[in-house]
């Protein structure tokens, strides 16, 4: 019996290794929303230091930043994690949500983090099953994760995400995964150019950019995931959840009106809610308006 007739026949089993597998990819993606916008940085002065051709023995000197390398380290001492401190969730927990060297506390956003990765992976499992959806939707979510922790940082939507997650969308129309070819390229064509005709009109109108082009690029990913039948719908769903958040850090936290909010993240929710959810609304939707 191989491990996918074992997968197949105990749904359990593979519940709870999607679960742990979660967990773990949730550990990852800490880091990749940290590290992932300071080497981009490094990049881009690298590039313009080239360009100019000035040299700057400093940056020169520092040590090279990877996603691996060097080891994750206490950002109040230094001290060196070890590998039993780096069990997502357990060591949170043993260590009492503090260095084991210096005491200093663990920023509670690494366990909520990696439960968030493990629960929403769950999820997918649940409502996949055992199946190429499921093996497709896991990549999707944790890409989700690391976009919106990043852009939440640093209003920043990563090419070196987006774009390969795009690319994977098309090709998997080509198998039918979650849509045929036809709709998942009209999709990202849409998608892109939609909120690029909503951006540049808002810019002729007020003289401002009212958003960045990584929501381009995203809203077209989800277009060339689910088709183009579904932008209308996430679209949509992304005002709705943008505007009680945004509403709610207001009240809640005195957040500045003039400070923006990046769409990202709510744009990631509401194409993540339409992956698990859309039948469902599109479904109740026409049932209430009497269409269905």
């Amino acid at each position: 019996m191989n491990y996918l007739t074992v997968f197949q026949q105990n749904l359990v089993l593979f519940l709870a290794i999607c679960l742990l597998l979660g967990l773990f990819v949730g550990s990852f993606l800490n880091v990749v929303a940290y590290r992932l916008p300071k080497i981009m940085e490094a990049d881009w002065r690298q590039q313009c230091h080239d360009f100019l051709d000035i040299k700057n023995a400093s940056e020169a000197s520092s040590p090279y930043l990877t996603l691996s390398r060097p080891s994750s380290s206490c950002p109040h001492c230094g001290h060196k994690i070890r590998a039993w401190e780096n069990i997502p969730l357990l060591s949170w927990l043993l260590l009492r949500g503090k260095c084991s060297e210096c005491k200093q506390p663990i920023s509670m956003r690494y366990p909520v983090v990696e439960l968030t990765t493990g629960l929403l992976s769950l999820a997918v499992a649940l409502h996949f099953g055992f199946s190429w959806q499921a093996a497709a939707a896991l990549p999707l979510t944790w890409s989700l994760i690391a976009l919106t922790l990043i852009d939440f940082d640093e209003q920043l939507l990563p090419d070196s995400i987006v774009l390969p997650v795009l690319w994977l969308g098309l090709i998997l129309s080509l198998f039918g995964i979650f849509t045929d070819s036809h709709s998942a390229i009209i999709g990202a064509v849409a998608g892109y150019l939609s909120l690029w005709s909503v951006f540049q009109l808002f810019k002729l109108l007020t003289g401002k950019e009212g958003m960045g082009y990584g929501d381009f690029k995203l809203f077209a990913l989800f277009g060339a995931w689910f088709g183009w039948q579904s932008l209308i719908q996430i679209i949509l769903l992304s005002s709705v959840v943008g505007a009680v958040v945004g509403i709610l850090l207001i009240l809640i936290r005195g957040r500045d009106r003039n400070i923006p909010i990046p769409f990202g993240p709510y744009l990631a929710a509401a194409g993540w809610i339409s992956l698990i959810w859309g039948e469902q609304i599109n479904t109740a939707y026409l049932h209430w308006a009497g269409l269905a």
